[in-house]
């Protein structure tokens, strides 16, 4: 006996549901595919999306500060740290922080010079053990990929030395914030001799990246209370910050 062919409506019915699951098993792959793609590009993102930093640290004891560090990002961020006696004839220490965006031209400077100088990765002391001893000075170069580090006493190195240069300016500059910050708030007499110095450290081009500061000096220059020649001195102080007043 032979068998009938099954009817129409339900041949187009049986091929509907295979095509169905077909096309659902394609967007299933596609997802998964897409899923996949995405685990592996999100670390190079991540990676991608780190700014690189270069750091220089200071260790000297009997110095002041004993201690300093900065941080320079390639979005142009920076980050100050010191551990320091709060007054030069004190036994006491403090630890003082503070942020702030460096000049474009401060940035560029910073990572051209860590560039030339190989990111650290070689060597970066001079091995001379006869030079005096002016701290123990080390720079970092890190990225999301990399890390490299070098400390030193002295070096040979045109571009550390420079390097070595700024970060001291920036680190004499800051200082002037932290003793700043520490008078306005406990010994306002001494406000006037510190912005003294201050203001012909930075007539001078000893001092760079002055807009650092610019929110303990405006502190100063708003307060009534204290004198009306060290607002002034304040006042200058901003204006040269806004002038951009730095060196390299």
């Amino acid at each position: 006996m032979t068998q009938s062919a099954p009817p129409r409506s339900i041949t187009v019915r049986i091929a509907a549901v295979r095509l169905g699951k077909s096309i659902k098993n394609s967007l299933l792959r596609g997802r998964l595919a897409l899923l996949a793609c995405a685990v592996l590009l999100v670390p190079a993102a991540s990676i991608a999306a780190d700014p690189a930093t270069v750091s220089f640290s200071l260790d000297f004891p009997n110095s002041e500060p004993e201690h300093y560090s900065i941080s320079v990002t390639s979005e142009g961020h920076a980050s100050y740290e010191c551990s320091a006696r709060t007054l030069p004839d004190s036994d006491e220490r403090q630890t003082y922080q503070a942020e702030f965006e460096v000049t474009p031209a401060t940035r560029a400077r910073i990572f051209d010079l860590a560039a030339q100088a190989h990111y650290f990765e070689k060597k970066v002391d001079s091995g001379n053990r006869k030079l005096a001893f002016t701290g123990s000075k080390k720079l970092v170069y890190q990225d999301g990929r990399n890390t490299h580090s070098a400390e030193y006493n002295y070096s040979n190195l045109t571009a550390v030395q420079q390097l070595t240069g700024i970060f001291q300016s920036l680190a004499s500059t800051l200082d002037y914030g932290r003793r700043l910050a520490y008078y306005h708030r406990y010994q306002k007499l001494a406000l006037d001799e510190e912005l003294k110095r201050m203001e012909a450290r930075a007539r001078s081009n000893e001092l760079i990246e002055l807009q650092a500061l610019q929110p303990v000096l405006q502190q100063i220059y708003e307060d009534t209370s204290v004198m009306n020649v060290v607002r002034a001195r304040a006042e200058r102080l901003i204006e040269m910050s806004k002038n951009g007043a730095t060196r390299h």
